[in-house]
């Protein structure tokens, strides 16, 4: 645990940029006032909004807060999410130069609306998507690119976050892996739908049921999750892959290394697990381009998603946060 501490004081010292899909998290509070007269639903009093950085956002947001000196390479629209998304991202420390405002592109935007009673916690009742429908024109395409070869030239380890949305394709995977290949630098790959358009990059993260749904089959233990795992790595051409588990914890696998599994932190019941996938791979890439091995590197990011699921919202982790649970855990 203390070599964990030292490699989180080092974080500050990296660069790291993010390619992939920025997303606005709109949060609309509202207090329950009454049920309505046209329809048998209820009436919510309008509190409060707060819009946070989603999906690649989040996942810079997170960086930044962990101290590292981050740089995002995305597309937003030139609307109010978009204006209001980068505002954020700016306030919170991230290099926003790759960003590209683009008048025909509409910013991918998530609102969740939560509710409650006066003196209640507000929960989440329903989630409205705006999205981009159409990938990107071919235009934006060309300057997405430009952006990410520019990025590339000095990076310390670099993270493709992708949501589907248009940024992250597999043409800006081959621009990276020639980007990078010569340097060795660590590339970690985040892909809710097509893990597998990502092959001969370091690691990734999915989470459990991705692994079963990419290779067709379901596993009924641990160990069947490690072969399964091991498996996927292998087929991706990975130097590892950490698995998430939610309250399970992790399954780490690498190349000519036993399976390392590694148990859930903090309580087994999260306030919320928005974004925390993001703020697991934020503090796996640094972690690694700080100098830790793949086991330090997961030990860390199981401890940044500890704290963070117990935050309300999109939300990350900073490195003070990460040193003191791993105190916490050193004195157990």
């Amino acid at each position: 645990m203390r070599n964990l501490a030292d490699i989180v004081e080092g974080f500050s010292r990296k660069r790291i940029v993010v390619i992939g899909d920025a997303i606005a998290d709109q949060f609309l509070y509202g207090q329950i006032s009454r049920v309505s007269r046209e329809a048998p639903v209820l009436i919510l009093r309008h509190e409060r909004t707060v819009t946070t950085p989603g999906g690649a956002g989040n996942c810079a947001a997170n960086l930044a807060a962990l101290g590292a000196q981050t740089e995002m390479v995305s597309v937003v629209g030139d609307d109010d999410p978009g204006r209001t998304l980068l505002q954020s991202l700016r306030g919170s420390g991230v290099n926003c130069e790759g960003i590209l405002v683009a008048k025909e592109y509409r910013t991918t935007t998530k609102v969740r609306v939560l509710a409650g009673q006066i003196h209640s916690t507000r929960q989440q009742v329903i989630r409205i998507d705006y999205d981009h429908d159409s990938g990107l024109a071919p235009n934006l395409r060309h300057e997405v690119r430009l952006a990410a070869t520019k990025a590339l030239t000095d990076a310390e380890a670099l993270v493709i976050s992708d949501y589907n949305y248009g940024v992250a394709d597999p043409d800006i995977g081959a621009i990276v892996r020639e980007g990078t290949q010569s340097r060795k630098i660590p590339v970690l790959v985040d892909s809710r739908f097509r893990l597998s358009d990502f092959p001969g990059f370091t690691s990734a993260t999915p989470n459990e049921a991705e692994v079963e749904e990419l290779l067709g089959a379901q596993h009924a233990d641990e160990g069947a999750l490690a072969l399964a795992a091991e498996q996927l790595r292998r087929k991706l051409g990975y130097q590892a892959l950490l698995v998430t588990r939610g309250g399970h914890g992790m399954t780490l696998v690498e190349a000519n290394v036993g399976p390392l599994h590694i148990d859930a932190v903090g309580s087994n019941q999260p306030l919320d697990v928005t974004g925390a996938g993001d703020t697991v791979i934020a503090t796996y890439a640094l972690a690694l381009a700080s100098g830790g091995s793949f086991a330090d590197a997961a030990r860390l990011a199981n401890l940044a998603g500890g704290i963070v699921v117990m935050k309300r919202g999109t939300a990350t982790v900073s490195k003070e946060e990460l040193l003191t649970s791993i105190s916490q855990v050193t004195n157990e």
